[in-house]
């Protein structure tokens, strides 16, 4: 970030405050300001909304800067750290025509900064414009020279710089009035290298206007990059005895056995479902079955029994020391716990007998349990915000701060579209006053309105259409769309599958749909995550539904980890790889570099990454994926790449080495490589290539 300290503004006139400006209030407007300073962006909601970045994540400030007349104007992009310090930062004209400038910025601390764009009139360019071209035509060359050596008094008088730099600019004044030199020596000493790096540095800026300030929300890296992996505690260790069919629960202590295996594959996050007590009241049976045996442990998603509810641990899964030690364990591995917020009661949750007022009465006297027809759920009560709001967020906020004492620092909601936006609004920020660290990410799979208001409100992460995006157009135009229009507010978290969505891509794609679906998702966004099973192809899906046969949210799953068996996939070594190749090559972990490319097969999706961080080295990697979306065949086409956007500093025509991260091939590629993707005969359906000018 290059800093420049602020220059204080030479007078204009007149003085803002000089004239009666309360009839524009008359007309709906706000006073322009000297020097207009338009559409600044990213701005969110028209600066209602904090625009989102994490620290060392760069992208671009932009406004539209003009002034009447022909004299040269500049602007500055003036950067506010949670010290109130400020950071200048030159912008560059980008389009004279259009007026447009902007440069790229980026913050190097968490916290509340803010931004504003400043312009401002520019005697200096304006004197080296003009002073030359009358000099040459020998039009009013004295005038022109003094003119210029007054210009650079007023910059050593009225803008603080170093002695070295005064010095320079010194002996340019001292030669453009001195007779002894000839008239070009005179003007080059005034429009020198020298000079210009010392204005450019800390220039002299007239009628300084400034745009409004914009509240810019800077957090932790994981809010923006991290790899995901899913569990279902209860299953982690579970083992059913093969002469009664009955089985023995999984517990915090089996589970965080398997946190070696999980960190080992490269992830960040250890995502927990709900782990509380279990209502025993209209329980759910296997693949969602109204009838439940006495043997069925029902789904965590119908939180609440005598036992307590979200405050509370599921008894059969260990007590507080077990929980924290789970904790501990995954710290220890490198890798962080979310814990699944469901913000819904089972019948036997002790919110229904102590706050009924949480919940909605139907004309009967009955609790009314939850529906998304045509799915029903009998087992849960959803909340309703609407009787007693202050009641239902102060336990909820008393909730959350229970699970951040133990160690808990990232929250996935569960169906947060059916709660409140001002209630979530109200959540996050309280909690982050005390605890900025915290991470939520929104399963939201609904309307786009509502996934964007509730990133705007809060939300670090979103869950996404990823999985209903599947040929290479539909995954453009997506993914294009969250790299620019949506990225200064909403993070997207992209899955292949959950426990709960099943895609017929995913059902009847095989291992080899597995192997592109993961791999786009840890190529094409930043963060992405697995749900246990992936790894076996776990793809049998309910008959009727995108949903899995056997839902782990009903059963216990005994997945046989560490040991062979016959016949099953297993895709721990790909998804090791691939979580390797994201730490290795920092141009993954970044969302707004993405470039799409062609190919003239349309089942093909080719697209780079390039830079994106300051100072961690994306600026000198370069990935570029070639995805084959048929699961089914073989795919053999030509490319036509973007080559300057590779950033290699290549132009067209020119060739580059290509490093299969994947198979370990080499090539030299030019604009047009034919490729060859599979599946079949030992070829890969994807390429991720790093590639080099040499």
């Amino acid at each position: 970030m290059t800093e420049h300290p602020p220059a204080p503004a030479a007078p204009s006139a007149p003085h803002p405050s000089t004239i009666d400006r309360s009839v524009l209030a008359l007309f709906g407007q706000d006073p322009l300001g000297r020097i207009p300073v338009l559409d600044v962006q990213p701005v969110v909601d028209g600066g209602r909304r904090p625009t989102r970045s994490v620290t060392g994540e760069l992208f671009t400030l932009s406004a539209t800067v003009f002034r009447e007349g022909h004299d040269a104007v500049s602007a500055t992009a003036v950067l506010v750290d949670p010290d109130e310090v400020e950071h200048h930062v030159p912008m560059t004209q980008v389009n004279p025509g259009l007026s447009h400038w902007r440069t790229e910025v980026y913050a190097d601390r968490e916290g509340v900064w803010s931004f504003r764009v400043e312009g401002w009139s520019d005697p200096y360019a304006t004197w080296f414009h003009d002073g030359p071209i009358k000099v040459h035509a020998g039009v009013d060359v004295e005038l022109m020279l003094e003119e210029g050596a007054r210009v650079l008094e007023r910059a050593i008088d009225e803008v603080e710089r170093p002695a070295e730099h005064r010095e320079v600019l010194d002996g340019a004044i001292v030669a453009l009035r001195s007779s002894a030199l000839d008239i070009e020596e005179r003007l080059s000493a005034g429009v020198s290298p020298q000079v210009r790096q010392v204005l450019a540095a800390a220039p002299l800026r007239d009628m300084v206007t400034a745009s409004p300030s914009y509240t810019w929300w800077v957090e932790r890296p994981l809010a923006l990059t991290g790899a995901w992996y899913e569990i279902f505690p209860r299953s982690e260790g579970a083992r059913q005895d093969p002469d009664t069919g009955l089985w023995t629960t999984g517990t915090f202590a089996t589970a965080a056995e398997r946190l070696p295996a999980i960190a080992g594959m490269g992830f960040d996050v250890v995502y927990l479902t709900p782990v509380h007590p279990i209502g025993s009241t209209n329980r759910k049976g296997r693949n969602n079955s109204l009838t439940a045996t006495e043997h069925d442990p029902g789904s965590p998603y119908a939180i609440g029994a005598a036992q307590g509810g979200h405050d509370a641990l599921h008894p059969d899964l260990g007590g507080w020391d077990d929980f924290d030690a789970f904790v501990a364990r995954s710290e220890e591995l490198g890798l962080q716990v979310a814990l699944d917020l469901a913000l819904q009661a089972s019948p036997d949750h002790p919110w229904a007998t102590e706050h009924p007022d949480f919940f909605t009465t139907r004309a009967d006297g009955t609790i009314a349990y939850a529906e998304n027809p045509p799915k029903k759920y009998q087992d849960i009560y959803p909340l309703n915000f609407d009787v007693s709001p202050d009641k239902i967020y102060a336990e909820v906020r008393r909730v959350v701060q229970v699970w951040i004492d133990h160690g808990v620092k990232i929250f996935r909601v569960d169906n947060p579209h059916t709660k409140p936006v001002e209630f979530w609004q109200w959540l996050i920020a309280d909690v982050a006053v005390d605890h900025p660290e915290v991470i939520w990410l929104a399963e939201a799979f609904t309307k786009p309105m509502m996934m964007r208001t509730l990133a705007k409100v809060g939300f670090q992460q979103s869950y996404t259409y990823y999985a209903w995006r599947n040929t290479a157009a539909e995954l453009r135009e997506y993914v294009t769309e969250l790299a620019t229009e949506t990225a200064p507010y909403m993070r997207p978290s992209f899955w292949p599958t959950t426990h709960d969505i099943l895609t017929p891509y995913m059902q009847h794609g095989g291992v080899t749909a597995h192997l592109v679906r993961s791999a786009l998702a840890a190529t094409l966004v930043p963060t992405y995550g697995i749900y246990a099973g992936f790894e076996h192809v776990e793809n049998r899906p309910r008959p009727g539904a995108e949903e899995h046969l056997d839902n782990e949210k009903y059963e216990f799953k005994d997945r046989r980890w560490g040991q062979h068996v016959p016949g099953r996939a297993d895709l721990a070594g790909w998804l090791t790889m691939l979580n390797r190749i994201r730490t290795q090559h920092p141009s993954l972990h970044w969302l707004r570099n993405v470039t799409f490319h062609d190919a003239e097969d349309t089942n093909v999706l080719v697209f780079s990454k390039h830079g994106g961080g300051a100072h961690d080295g994306s600026d000198q990697d370069t990935v570029l994926v070639v995805a084959n979306l048929d699961p089914h065949s073989v795919r053999q086409t030509r490319l036509h790449l973007d080559l300057p956007a590779l950033g290699l500093g290549i132009g067209w025509g020119q060739t580059f080495a290509a490093h299969d991260l994947i198979t370990g091939g080499r090539w030299r590629w030019d604009e047009s490589p034919y490729v060859r993707l599979g599946p079949g005969y030992g070829e890969e359906p994807v390429h991720i290539v790093h590639v080099t000018r040499n």
